[in-house]
């Protein structure tokens, strides 16, 4: 079953295929169709193809076969630099964010909008952060104000993914892809991250896709779950459709 909105469309794989070099099928045959604004957990065993999926949504891979749309265009079809143009549009939000041990807060979060912004002023960051207020304005949403200047090496796990969550949050971009990005994270703060994260979507109208490996977090935070097992999606339902029936059929060995 298909849970699908009539609003205009965000994202669109068609028959969407992704074999790694290694030769490993990681996707098989994909269709999936997330209109603008959604907000969607994906759900699965560890090695069914969620991280390879939000690759494609991210356009950081691209299909061995099928289509990607993304945005209302479609990346791989596009010249290099329209590619990376349209790149700036989707904020990701990684499970280890890639922030040098050395790099204060401040900075990993003005960073979001480096894509945005010219060289000069990009440069100009690098050696003086030039919006303090409104890098300390995001991170105190998570409770990190007091890390601002802070180098990212002192920080904790779980500190280091609601740091990512900040400067995806800063970026402001259309479509946000989180890959498990509380998994470091106490009960408490991932909740409350999550939490954080949906609002900012609802509130901005920004497509919203995490893949979780917290059944629980990922029904009670999005409206709409897709289980994938195995490179194929098993289902796509509103949360409240999801039955334990499917999930054990999800997570069965």
């Amino acid at each position: 079953m298909l849970f699908r909105s009539p609003a205009e469309m965000s994202l669109r794989l068609t028959g969407a295929h992704l074999q790694h070099g290694n030769g490993v099928h990681a996707l098989r045959g994909v269709d999936l169709s997330i209109a603008s604004g959604e907000r969607v957990a994906i759900i699965g065993p560890s090695g069914s193809g969620k991280s390879s999926l939000l690759g494609l949504l991210a356009s950081a891979l691209p299909p061995s076969s099928g289509s990607v749309e993304l945005l209302g265009a479609a990346p791989w079809h596009l010249p290099a630099r329209a590619r990376q143009r349209l790149r700036t549009r989707i904020g990701l939000i990684h499970q280890a964010p890639p922030l040098p041990p050395r790099q204060r807060v401040v900075t990993a979060v003005l960073a979001g909008k480096l894509g945005q912004w010219g060289l000069g002023k990009s440069l100009l960051n690098l050696l003086h952060p030039v919006d303090i207020p409104g890098a300390r304005d995001v991170l105190a949403r998570l409770d990190l104000a007091d890390k601002l200047f802070a180098q990212c090496q002192q920080l904790s796990g779980g500190q280091l993914q609601r740091v990512g969550i900040a400067r995806a949050l800063y970026q402001d971009p259309e479509l946000l892809l989180a890959d498990e990005p509380v998994s470091a994270m106490d009960p408490v703060l991932a909740d409350h991250s999550l939490a954080l994260l949906n609002r900012h979507a609802q509130a901005n109208g920004v497509t919203l896709v995490a893949s979780l490996h917290a059944v629980d977090l990922a029904l009670r935070h999005f409206p709409r779950v897709i289980g994938v097992k195995e490179g194929q999606i098993l289902f796509d339902l509103p949360a409240q459709a999801v039955r334990e029936a499917q999930l054990r059929e999800l997570y069965a060995a």
